[in-house]
């Protein structure tokens, strides 16, 4: 979605010099340009040139810092970095004539770009018509810090899901819950958001006092809840885990050498094992673990024989003995469903609270048959059982009328595939409560109003209690009228699971026109507070390193800006639009042009000669 203002800084409002400089190369490179209180770059107009001349306009000297700044938001690279002076020199290289901002200019621009920014996302959120739901997560920087990014979700009025990251916040010692509070009542308040909020989802660790947070409905995140499930079968487990390392370590082998995957891949075709890709993920989070277990099954002999081929190289510690193998091969098919059941969350478009329910509840239903089993290994008895005191504890924190609500107006759920400890029949009446109570009186105008004793015994007489009588047969009529919308939706069977959510909603909302007013905004409600693949895949190692190397002096402008461009907002500082794509064009057109003119002065001295 592309969110921008108006004006534009880009190639019809650049001037200046550096592309004729890039073929020039001077000696001494050690003075550093000082720009630390220069103004802030101003929009210029390109000078007007004869029109006979053919010349490309030349990018100026200071937009260089904007394509650096754009270069710091992308790598997510601290401000401190512009400070190293092998940079500095490595510019002057190019060209001695450059000047970059010094780092406290840098640090200077990007909070300015960060609030000038935080203001367009500020209107964003003004626009939304619907209610919204927020997610939680916070980590702990390199220096001992707590963070919490708040992020905005919901659905727009074309059924559309949308999300916005809102802030980041510091929290400040001890980061108990008043510090969340303060932190989080703090941000709502800048977006106006305190009353429009159904639910939060979160990653905070430990029991949440809810009496002292914002009133609304808080749901733990499911995916690190299930990881966290997966880990204690994983960790538990001693001979599974040695196991993993061991294969592990092959893998990282095959991964850092050239003659290795070649002999693997020719192994498994020979042995029909599989097609196998590289590199291999080696991660310590689900996809790795649970590839390495995967590889030792399915590619048992290429492993083996590769292992035996360079030996000299590997060792033999690295083979399976009988023992291990047998373990490896019961943990595989116990984690099975697993994989199956994270491979859908991950892959889901949108992956709404009831469907979270249905696949949890298959993940607890795994657990124990495996646990109640007389089949099952002592050893993996007692991993089962530390996973379902975890599973457990996620179902009853779930387990209220407000998650059953969001469930059952999932198509794909309704009433017949929601858990049976949620199938309550209080929680239906209170859904149907809900319903009538906030969102049948947008249809119903003669329902938005109510009438005390003591306003029916005041003036008008018996000619207003009849007209009282006959206005409570109407909102009768008009209840019953309310509530088939959602007994004629529950009476229908679900629809299949490969159903877009989302666009059954868009095509059905003219049938149930009250109804869909609250699955538009329950169906924002999230079940996870970050993309389920950030918790399970490699790429949450990416996002972690960058988290935790990221200091307090930028972390909030940094951050925010970043994630602000990644959903299409506008790079902005103050009311000017930044658009560093025109000025990398010019710069390499530039570039270009000056080249071709060395090369045609080259050639013209030759041919003199």
């Amino acid at each position: 979605m592309d969110w921008g203002v108006s004006n534009s800084y880009n190639n019809q409002s650049l001037k200046g010099n550096l592309g004729r400089h890039l073929s020039s190369r001077h000696a001494g490179y050690d003075k550093m340009g000082d720009c630390a209180n220069s103004p802030a770059p101003q929009l210029v107009t390109v000078a007007k040139k004869p029109p006979t001349q053919a010349k490309l306009p030349a990018i100026e000297l200071d937009h260089l810092n904007w394509l650096l700044i754009k270069w710091l938001l992308v790598a997510s690279l601290p401000t401190s970095t512009m400070a190293e002076k092998w940079l500095t020199n490595s510019f002057k290289f190019l060209n001695p004539s450059v000047e970059l901002w010094r780092e406290e200019k840098f640090h200077t621009v990007l909070r300015d770009v960060f609030r000038s920014m935080q203001e367009s996302v500020r209107l964003i959120v003004e626009q939304i018509s619907s209610k919204v739901s927020i997610t939680l997560d916070s980590w702990t920087s390199y220096e001992q810090i707590r963070y919490m990014s708040i992020t905005c979700q919901w659905i727009d009025e074309n059924w559309s899901f949308q999300k916005v990251l809102l802030d980041i916040c510091h929290i400040p010692s001890p980061c108990g819950v008043s510090e969340i509070y303060y932190a989080l009542h703090k941000v709502l308040r800048l977006y106006n958001l305190e009353n429009k909020i159904l639910t939060c989802t979160h990653t905070l660790k430990g029991n949440m006092d809810i009496q002292k947070l914002p009133a609304f409905c808080y749901i733990p995140c499911a995916a690190h809840t299930l990881n966290s499930i997966v880990n204690v079968g994983l960790r538990n487990t001693k001979s599974v885990f040695s196991v993993i390392s061991k294969i592990r370590e092959f893998v990282m082998e095959l991964n850092s050498s050239l003659e290795m995957p070649e002999d693997f891949l020719q192994f498994t075709t020979a042995y029909q094992e599989g097609n196998w890709k590289f590199p291999l993920d080696a991660s310590a989070r689900w996809s790795g673990s649970y590839q390495m277990l995967d590889i030792a099954r399915k590619a048992s002999r290429s492993m083996e024989t590769v292992i035996r081929k360079y030996e000299e190289q590997l060792g033999s510690r690295l083979l399976l003995n009988p023992m291990e193998k047998n373990v490896l091969n019961i943990m595989h098919n116990y984690l099975e469903p697993f994989y199956k059941t994270i491979n859908n969350m991950c892959t889901s478009k949108v992956l709404t609270i009831g469907m979270v329910l249905f696949f949890m509840d298959h993940i607890t239903e795994t657990i124990l048959s495996c646990k109640d089993s007389r089949q099952t290994p002592e050893w993996l008895k007692a991993a089962a059982e530390d996973m379902y005191l975890k599973a457990d504890c996620y179902s009853r924190q779930v387990c209220n009328a407000f998650t059953y609500m969001t469930a059952i107006l999932d198509p794909r759920i309704k009433v017949e595939l929601i858990p049976e400890y949620l199938n309550k029949e209080s929680y239906l009446e209170e859904a149907r409560s809900h319903f009538i109570r906030n969102y049948a009186n947008g249809y119903s105008p003669f329902m938005s109003n109510s009438y005390s004793s003591q306003e029916l015994e005041g003036g008008g007489g018996e000619s207003a209690s009849f007209a009282e009588e006959i206005a409570r047969k109407k909102r009768r009529v008009s209840m019953n009228a309310v509530t088939d919308e959602l007994t004629q939706y529950l009476s229908e069977p679900p629809v299949p699971m490969l159903m877009d959510v989302l666009d059954w909603w868009k095509v059905n909302s003219s049938r149930y026109p009250r109804l869909s007013l609250m699955a538009r905004d329950l169906l924002a409600v999230q079940s996870t507070a970050v993309l389920p693949e950030d918790v399970f895949c490699s790429k949450g190692d990416e996002i972690e390193r960058e988290r935790l190397s990221t200091s307090q002096y930028d972390a909030q402008a940094l951050l925010c800006v970043k994630s602000w461009m990644q959903s299409g907002i506008k790079l902005k500082y103050k009311s000017i639009e930044i658009d560093c794509e025109s000025i990398m064009e010019l710069a390499v057109a530039s570039a270009a042009e000056s080249s071709s003119r060395s090369l045609a002065k080259t050639y013209m001295r030759r041919s003199h000669t």
